[in-house]
């Protein structure tokens, strides 16, 4: 059964506090995103699959645990997306890595995709899906209906921060999917952006305005 984890561990919510400061600097920003990302990599990968493998050690032989079965894919939401992907990578770094391209309209809000490159055997790996910012809730929307049009079922989203109207958009066009989320914000304004929020994801990673 597909669930929905608000990750309240005390690092990720102190980090997730720098990065909403407008004081953070763009050097420092990216920083965090990478770091927030590998945290909740950790939780968000908590049930991969492991198979038991000899070992020899210094001592002696051992059967231990090793990870096995389904191979992993990141396919980061561009261009903002790309700031997780580092920090999830330190924890698996054989992943291959896809992206999908996706901007927003500024009138309708509404998610355009000018690009969509998935590794192969996309249908027979668990996708991890990152994305900063779940606002309307539309273009996370787009990107798994794209991965799953590829025949891939088991997709993990990830964001930093979410407010509550994506959220709830995300869970009901795709209830068969896992999401982890660093904190649930209070709603979003006449803008669709997050607030409190921190602002746009992309032009404080990349330096852009």
């Amino acid at each position: 059964m597909a669930t929905t984890v608000i990750l309240d561990h005390p690092l990720i919510q102190h980090k997730i506090s720098l990065l909403r400061d407008e004081r953070t600097g763009t050097r420092d920003f990216r920083i965090l995103v990478s770091e927030i990302a590998m945290l909740m990599g950790y939780e968000a990968m908590r049930d991969l699959p492991t198979e038991l493998v000899e070992v020899k050690t210094p001592i002696t032989t051992a059967q231990v645990p090793m990870l096995s079965g389904k191979k992993l894919a990141i396919v980061p939401i561009l261009r903002a997306g790309l700031g997780m992907v580092d920090g999830i990578l330190n924890l698996v770094p054989s992943a291959k890595v896809g992206h999908i391209g996706l901007y927003r309209d500024e009138v309708t809000h509404e998610p355009h995709e000018y690009f969509c490159k998935l590794p192969k055997g996309i249908e027979d790996r668990l996708v991890i899906l990152p994305d900063p910012m779940l606002a309307t809730g539309g273009s996370a929307i787009q990107a798994v209906q794209f991965i799953k049009d590829k025949g891939c079922n088991h997709i993990k989203f990830m964001c930093i921060i979410a407010a509550p109207e994506g959220l709830k958009a995300l869970q009901q066009a795709h209830p068969d999917i896992d999401i982890y989320c660093g904190c649930l914000d209070e709603h979003l304004n006449e803008d669709a952006y997050i607030v409190p929020g921190l602002g746009d994801a992309g032009d404080r990673i990349f330096g852009t305005k």
